[in-house]
């Protein structure tokens, strides 16, 4: 199928068989496992991962491609869901899924957010996605590239950079490299916070504006005495606080406001 690539999906189609072999083998697919690919575009991942599947779930947005799916798949071995991404429902699928894609950089990291409220339900996710959104995802505190986004992600999975694809893997050839990254839900969560959403408050407060110290980003939210029980330097900035920080600060805000 010639079909070009659009702008307003963000594709970049997968060419490259060497890497497309070792997404394959890092992803390890079994006969009986619930996948669900995102974003499935010509079929590079989909086609090996049929392969090794009794069924493979795709959710895909573009008309274009699924009329080209329709006509070029097996039925018995593949389901296709025209949908946004951003709006699926990934939970109805069941609850042992295995997320898979090479996702669009305009949107990957409202569909990280999206599946975050999934998790439940989702056993492990690999994507590939632009480098600089991985190494944001598995930054460690005190670090450039750790934020909001290395918080909130790291709170709910473990995360592993696995490797870097470089442009010309890809038709088009995007203007980043991309990396692959595997993403696991914890089994339990190593540090719980009481309130989630105060949780995600106070992790985006604190990041609003990362040039300052805690003790104005969390103005109104922890005072002297908040700073002093959690022993927490308020000279600090957020990208100093681990994860076990902020649960800590906001679990003291649910119990003391």
């Amino acid at each position: 199928m010639k079909h070009i690539a659009k702008k307003r999906f963000g594709q970049n189609f997968l060419t490259d068989q060497g890497v497309i072999s070792s997404l394959v083998d890092a992803i390890s697919p079994k006969a009986n496992d619930l996948m669900v690919e995102i974003g499935p575009g010509l079929g590079a991942l989909t086609q090996p991962l049929m392969q090794q599947l009794d069924m493979l779930h795709v959710v895909e947005v573009d008309r274009d491609i699924i009329s080209w799916m329709e006509k070029t798949y097996v039925h018995n071995k593949i389901t296709i869901h025209n949908s946004d991404a951003l709006k699926f429902d990934f939970s109805s699928l069941g609850n042992a899924i295995r997320v898979v894609g090479n996702l669009p950089y305009n949107i990957s990291t409202p569909i990280l957010f999206h599946l975050l409220n999934n998790v439940a339900s989702i056993i492990d996710m690999h994507f590939m996605l632009q480098k600089e959104v991985v190494e944001r995802m598995v930054a460690s505190p005190s670090t450039a590239a750790y934020g909001r986004l290395s918080v909130m992600l790291q709170y709910r999975l473990q995360m592993e950079y696995l490797f870097t694809v470089p442009p010309e893997a890809f038709d088009p050839a995007p203007k980043v490299e991309s990396a692959f990254v595997r993403c696991v839900p914890h089994a339990s969560l190593p540090h719980p916070a009481d309130d989630e959403a105060l949780f995600a408050q106070v992790v985006t407060a604190a990041f609003g504006q990362r040039r300052k110290t805690l003790r104005n980003t969390l103005k109104g939210l922890l005072d002297d005495e908040g700073f002093k029980a959690l022993a927490l330097d308020s000279t600090l900035r957020a990208e100093n606080l681990s994860v076990a920080d902020f649960a800590g600060i906001s679990n003291y805000l649910s119990q003391n406001t």
